[in-house]
């Protein structure tokens, strides 16, 4: 801790949200933050953009799948440590000014990658800046997580929250997807990339100007005072510490893992199949296609929420979850397989898998109650459970397309869903009666916050 700085007495989430910090709450959304959800929906857009087809386009360019892979793999490990330290970044430096960092490291690393790895046909050159760009989205994103934070009544983070992953989805998920499936056969490949850059900017400047903060806040005056980076990284740490000394967040951060591992690694291998002869799509379709997994997702997170809470969260993802996600992942594959072109059958596979990968939504809760008096800690182990899947996904991919192909690819993610329905019977979880998984989450992730302004 910097010298002369004074110690503080541990600040209960709640402490964070006094009259005059907190915004007014307009259908369950911070209104002063209104146009951060705006920037994150077009800031998510441009992002996601070429998830659908970069794979495609790189093995088009002579490399192989396996290099197409690895880009995804480099990708999602320094996302992975981006969203992990990101929330952290945030509390010391002030969430707009992490913003505009996200946005302008996104913006050179994506100008590098398209100039002199794609222009060059450099693969290295590629690796190296597509693996940089990936820890600018992270910033951009959990920044604002915590702003909203910072800035909502804690009875009312549920439904903040909700409002922001909402926006994630309509960027990332479904503009981002269906898209590149008009711009693509209309100016091609590298221009559509080139367009994503256009999103980005716009939702970055949209955050950093068009955001007024609450009148008269003033970092410097606030009773509750920024840590050093290194004093709240020691905080985080505790999460690394909960996973030893608690058997029971040790199994729910494999099952973390493992629940998204098909929808990260998909992107790394499904456009090459689907686009291929066996598969018997163009493009565009194709890209359409991986846009309805995302289009009914508002529907079937909160579908799901309400049905884990009334029938169990852990049998839900046990049955719903795993297994169904296990056999939705190879039917996601096999439909088109057995049925080449066809593409009512194909929307049949990505409806079924949309409607089970959902079905995880309780696992955020889940964390917190495993660890009570732990919930920050805890929730950090959760979000670093994502931030694995997002590596560990396109690394399986790239480790076994080579020698297996996709079809193997695909068993190895089933056998893995499988294995976490075995993992969820030894974790010991008393559910609480009468909360909801959102409630629990948004209480969690004050609270993680709040744990960052403790010393």
């Amino acid at each position: 801790m910097v010298k002369g700085m004074m110690k503080m007495d541990a600040i209960h989430p709640s402490s964070l949200h006094d009259g005059s910090t907190t915004s007014r709450i307009v259908w369950g959304m911070p209104v002063v933050l209104f146009w951060g959800y705006v920037a994150v929906a077009l800031y998510m857009t441009g992002d996601g953009i070429e998830v659908a087809f970069l794979a495609k386009y790189v093995t088009s360019l002579g490399f192989s799948a396996s290099q197409a892979g690895l880009l995804f793999t480099v990708y999602g490990a320094t996302a992975a440590v981006a969203s992990w330290l990101s929330g952290v970044l945030a509390e010391v430096y002030g969430p707009r000014r992490i913003m505009a960092i996200g946005t302008g490291w996104w913006a050179l690393c994506h100008v590098a990658f398209l100039m002199l790895g794609i222009g060059h046909h450099n693969f290295n050159l590629m690796l190296f800046f597509y693996g940089l760009r990936g820890f600018a989205y992270p910033l951009f994103f959990y920044a604002f997580f915590f702003w909203i934070v910072q800035r909502t009544p804690s009875h009312r983070l549920a439904s903040a929250i909700g409002w922001v992953w909402s926006m994630f989805t309509i960027g990332y998920g479904i503009i981002a997807a269906f898209l590149p499936s008009f711009t693509i056969p209309a100016i091609g490949f590298v221009p559509t990339l080139w367009l994503s850059l256009i999103w980005v900017l716009a939702g970055g400047l949209l955050a950093c100007l068009a955001i007024r903060d609450i009148p008269g806040e003033n970092h410097e005056k606030r009773e509750i005072k920024v840590h050093t980076l290194r004093s709240q990284l020691v905080e985080i740490s505790r999460g690394l510490t909960l996973i030893i000394e608690n058997r029971d967040i040790a199994i729910a951060l494999v099952t973390r893992v493992i629940c998204n591992l098909s929808l990260f690694g998909f992107p790394a291998i499904m456009p090459l199949f689907y686009t291929s002869a066996e598969g018997g799509f163009t493009m565009p379709q194709w890209l359409r296609i991986y846009g309805v997994v995302f289009l009914v997702q508002p529907f079937t997170n909160v579908m799901w929420g309400v049905i884990g809470d009334r029938i169990g969260w852990l049998k839900q993802m046990r049955w719903a979850g795993f297994v169904g996600c296990g056999i939705a992942t190879l039917l996601f594959y096999y439909l088109p397989y057995m049925a080449p072109g066809n593409m009512w059958i194909a929307i049949v596979g990505a409806l079924l898998f949309a409607f089970t990968i959902t079905s995880f939504v309780p696992m955020g809760a889940i964390f917190p109650v495993l660890a009570p008096h732990n919930k920050g800690a805890a929730v950090s182990v959760q979000n670093l459970g994502g931030g694995l899947a997002n590596f560990i996904g396109p690394a399986l991919a790239t480790i076994f397309v080579s020698g297996y192909g996709t079809q193997g690819v695909v068993i190895v993610y089933a056998i893995l869903y499988f294995f976490g329905a075995v993992l969820t019977c030894f974790i010991h979880l008393k559910q609480p009666q009468g909360m909801h998984a959102a409630d629990i989450i948004s209480e969690a992730k004050a609270e993680e916050m709040g744990e960052h302004v403790t010393t």
